[in-house]
């Protein structure tokens, strides 16, 4: 059941970013240009978004399970650190130079998109390259223990 509802969401949110344009990089491109030919448009796609995880998340804060059965597992961590400001300048860099973040990257591959190709095989190196320095941290906490 878990997995049909996972495959389920992940259609509607793909479909979500189609609709909206999310997975076209001109157009995210288009909205990051501030000091050119600015995109509003994909601002009224945020807003919508934000105020639905708003009250998403304010009603999963005050539940233990999901409303399909499973553990809720909320973020907890609120410290503003070097971790987090350094993930989130590679981020926009990211978004900035390719017009693509990973759910829209992952979209416009099953699209056929070519850019979209180099993104998530940047972005799944990224990702090992992370989880390697995670692997090293937590093993060199372990060893001084």
């Amino acid at each position: 059941m878990h997995v049909l509802t996972a495959l389920l969401s992940g259609l509607v949110f793909g479909l979500g970013l189609i609709v909206s344009g999310m997975a076209n990089p001109a157009k995210v491109l288009g909205f990051l240009d501030l000091g050119g030919a600015w995109d509003p448009s994909l601002a009224l796609v945020m807003a919508g978004a934000i105020l639905v995880g708003f009250f998403a998340f304010l009603v999963a804060k005050k539940r233990t399970r999901s409303f399909i059965g499973a553990d809720m597992k909320l973020p907890t961590a609120s410290a503003i650190d070097r971790r987090l400001l350094t993930g989130s300048a590679l981020f926009g860099a990211g978004w900035g130079g390719a017009g693509f973040c990973p759910g829209p990257g992952l979209v416009a591959l099953g699209m056929g998109e070519s850019k979209a190709l180099v993104f998530v095989v940047a972005m799944l190196v990224g990702m090992a390259i992370f989880n390697w320095r995670e692997n090293q941290e937590r093993a060199k906490a372990l060893g001084a223990a």
